[in-house]
């Protein structure tokens, strides 16, 4: 398995387009989701794509965002796995892979409520309440960063 990281300006046409496309299949196609994919986020400066291959070339098994919020936290969001890839642990070595290059910020996210505990299994604690995004419950998450931590 192969791990890469860009930001938007690296990525080719080719790339993106493989991206894009396994985020359209699983959240618009696969959770029947019709919503604006495309957010405008992806191109910000410092948003990192972070997806997993067989090889440099070949459709992503896996892939997750990371932005910057304006309080200067991270993002995780638009965590997709290819549904032949389920259950190979993916998603647990992208988020890992994320968790690192974040680095010491704190880190927010909004998790389906189904995967709650897959993302308490990484520090994140739940923020709020249930609410419905596009029909699927929603649960806020925040997983403090270390300076955060180090500072109490």
């Amino acid at each position: 398995m192969e791990l890469h990281t860009a930001l938007f300006e690296q990525l080719d046409i080719a790339t993106l387009y493989r991206l894009l496309r396994l985020r359209v299949d699983v959240f618009v196609v696969e959770q029947h989701c019709a919503y604006p994919e495309l957010d405008g986020r992806d191109a910000e400066p410092d948003a990192a794509h972070l997806w997993l291959t067989d090889g440099d070339n070949s459709a992503p098994l896996g892939y997750l965002r990371v932005l910057t919020e304006p309080d200067g936290a991270a993002r995780i969001g638009r965590v997709a796995v290819a549904p032949a890839a389920r259950g190979s642990g993916f998603a647990r070595q992208l988020m890992t892979a994320a968790l690192t290059h974040i680095g010491e910020r704190a880190c927010i996210l909004d998790a389906q409520a189904n995967l709650v505990e897959f993302y308490r299994g990484l520090g994140f604690e739940v923020t709020g309440p249930e609410y419905l995004e596009d029909g699927i419950p929603h649960v806020p998450m925040w997983r403090a960063g270390k300076l955060a931590v180090d500072e109490e």
